[in-house]
């Protein structure tokens, strides 16, 4: 059994605190037509680098109703930025337009088969998942990146099109689990290609 979602896939149910002290649910996005789940944090270099390119992406695509919610499942005990205290932090200083959530238990990183931060799941209006991976194929270096592989995604499927490259690689620090060195991830997780 593969470890992260398959194409196809229904998406996992989630009930979490965001950085507003407010739970949010799967269910409060059922308005929108795509949603994007993306698994990030505070620390991770290649999410600091890519994250005006995901700010762009998503005012590309939100006007047609596409959300995006992130994510973040690390431990702070092996990085205490990823903390909530900092997840409220980060919100105040960056005022990212999207829900930043606290997935403190690691249940729901583990449910999606998260590998990565940033780690990008994009679901159809039946919530099933259509594309998984990364957005760009350079997080660390953007202005050197060839492809976005998230905005292509979003692009094909808004045009009625299937997806043409529905499942890469993401690309970036690995997620970090409570009690574990911070370079472990589970052994049946492994390379999506």
């Amino acid at each position: 059994m593969a470890y992260t979602l398959k194409i196809g896939s229904k998406s996992p149910h989630f009930s979490l605190c965001g950085t507003d002290c407010v739970s949010h649910s799967l269910n409060d996005f059922d308005g929108s037509k795509v949603l994007v789940v993306f698994f990030t944090c505070n620390h991770c270099p290649y999410v600091i680098a890519s994250d005006p390119y995901t700010l762009k992406t998503y005012e590309e695509f939100n006007p047609l109703g596409v959300d995006f919610v992130a994510i973040n499942s690390n431990s702070p005990k092996t990085h205490e930025e990823d903390s909530f205290e900092n997840m409220v932090a980060c919100m105040e200083e960056k005022k990212f337009p999207w829900l930043y959530l606290s997935d403190a238990e690691q249940k729901v990183a583990l449910d999606y088969g998260a590998l990565k931060t940033p780690h990008f799941y994009v679901f159809d209006n039946e919530r099933k998942l259509i594309y998984t991976g990364r957005a760009l194929d350079n997080p660390l270096e953007p202005e050197k990146a060839t492809v976005n592989d998230l905005k292509n995604a979003l692009r094909e499927h808004l045009a009625g099109k299937l997806v043409t490259v529905p499942v890469t690689n993401p690309i970036g620090c690995n997620i970090k689990w409570e009690g574990k060195d911070e370079h472990w991830m589970p052994p049946q997780a492994c390379d999506l290609v």
